[in-house]
């Protein structure tokens, strides 16, 4: 039986790594171990950015919509607290939207809360 080579397979691992190393620094874009090393960080950081992304942009949209509450003379946990009460179901993303692009309709969200 003849023996199997892996220098095709090989070449293929590698040529795939250094595809996904491109445009790394120095030989972390060049060389195979240095760049195995980077790929498998950045595509650690490129999970964990996905999970953070979430909560970045929750973070924020709390923050526009507390500013707004707040020119409304009401604090954020208030006015949440009387969306909530008042089964006024719209989420943060939609609710810095309106504070954003619409004041006016803001005011009449925050009066509902009241």
């Amino acid at each position: 039986m003849a023996r199997i080579k892996g220098a095709v397979n090989a070449h293929k691992k590698r040529r795939k790594v250094l595809k996904l190393a491109k445009g790394y620094f120095g030989s972390r874009s060049r060389q195979y171990r240095a760049a195995t090393e980077q790929v498998a960080r950045s595509l650690r950081y490129a999970y964990e950015g996905r999970k953070m992304r979430k909560r970045d942009f929750r973070r924020l949209w709390i923050t526009r919509i507390n500013a707004a509450a707040r020119l409304n003379n009401m604090s954020y946990s208030v006015l949440m607290n009387g969306l909530k009460k008042n089964n006024v179901m719209i989420n943060r993303k939609m609710l810095a939207d309106i504070a954003v692009n619409d004041p006016e309709a803001f005011k009449k969200i925050v009066e509902s809360a009241k």
